[in-house]
């Protein structure tokens, strides 16, 4: 329906023509409200998706102050398989807090960078790769920086991470991160494969995703990555012109936003990923418990395992 200004000199809308357009309206608006409603039963209706993924929350979702008891206490009692740390700092007292409790630390988010002076990694590197051996934590490694032989740079220090990790039986996996020289899946995809390492892959990071690039690709690129994706993480987000929002509209807690995640997990299990799936927390608002809480529950809500960590 379109309704036009009424120029000077045209006849004056009539009572009972009035009357017929605010009940087209009405219908109008009648009709949309029960089909939103019913796709939004609807998705509340699907049945969960019966996957074995499990679920791991980042560290970055608590406080600072919180210790790694704590932390390993809550997500225990939510029922997170673990945690995805940071940094190699007290990295034995982590590893008991969480073993205590019967959980895992995924992987460790440590830093590379690319430069004028050469590829440098972090220090504590080499002291934690022992530390580490059997404990199935991978090295989450992003890396940062430019220079005018950037690609070969970053193979060699990849190289030398991997050759570093390999006899401890761990994985080093590239972290795509905006900003960074790897910044998309497709560049942790094109220097994993010219790494030429048996123990180096890719993943993919959802807020990075939707920073950087269309959500129409998300099946192409997450196909494209499948022989060496070995992590995922994902979060709450909104849909739309993501390019231009900021992270807190890009990082909510699951089930927050108006991304569709149930249907990135379906996609996930379509193409045939069976690895773990992280929590993406940064600076979400609120208190751990509340916004942890909120997540679970609402993955619980698409997935279904019996295998999960405090499930009935």
């Amino acid at each position: 329906m379109v309704f036009r200004v009424k120029k000077r000199g045209q006849p004056s809308l009539g009572a009972a023509d009035l009357l017929a357009t605010v009940r087209v309206l009405v219908a109008v608006m009648t009709a949309w409200l029960v089909l939103a409603g019913g796709l939004e039963q609807a998705m509340a209706d699907a049945p969960p998706l019966r996957i074995e993924n499990p679920l791991f929350a980042f560290d970055n979702g608590f406080r600072a102050g919180w210790t790694p008891e704590q932390q390993a206490a809550l997500l225990a009692e939510l029922g997170y398989a673990g945690v995805g740390g940071t940094g190699t700092a007290d990295l034995p007292r982590r590893l008991e807090a969480f073993q205590s409790q019967g959980l895992r630390i995924f992987s460790l988010y440590v830093g590379a960078r690319i430069g004028a002076e050469g590829p440098q990694y972090d220090a504590g590197l080499k002291a934690a790769i022992p530390t580490l051996e059997g404990q199935e934590t991978v090295l989450w490694l992003y890396i940062q920086g430019q220079a005018a032989d950037a690609e070969q740079q970053a193979v060699r220090v990849v190289r030398e991470i991997a050759d570093l990790a390999a006899p401890a039986g761990l994985r080093v996996v590239l972290y795509p991160h905006v900003g960074f020289y790897v910044a998309r899946v497709e560049d942790a995809v094109r220097l994993a494969r010219a790494a030429e390492r048996d123990n180096v892959g890719a993943s993919f990071n959802l807020c990075h995703f939707l920073k950087l690039d269309d959500e129409a690709q998300l099946r192409s690129r997450l196909s494209a990555a499948m022989p060496y994706l070995e992590l995922v993480s994902i979060n709450g987000s909104d849909s739309g012109d993501t390019r231009a929002m900021g992270w807190d509209r890009l990082i909510q807690p699951l089930g927050d936003g108006s991304f569709d995640n149930r249907r990135l997990l379906a996609l996930l299990q379509e193409l045939g990923y069976e690895g773990p799936i992280g929590l993406q927390c940064y600076n979400v608002p609120g208190d751990p418990r509340e916004h942890l809480a909120r997540s679970i529950a609402a993955w619980r809500q698409w997935v279904q395992s019996p295998e999960a960590p405090g499930d009935p």
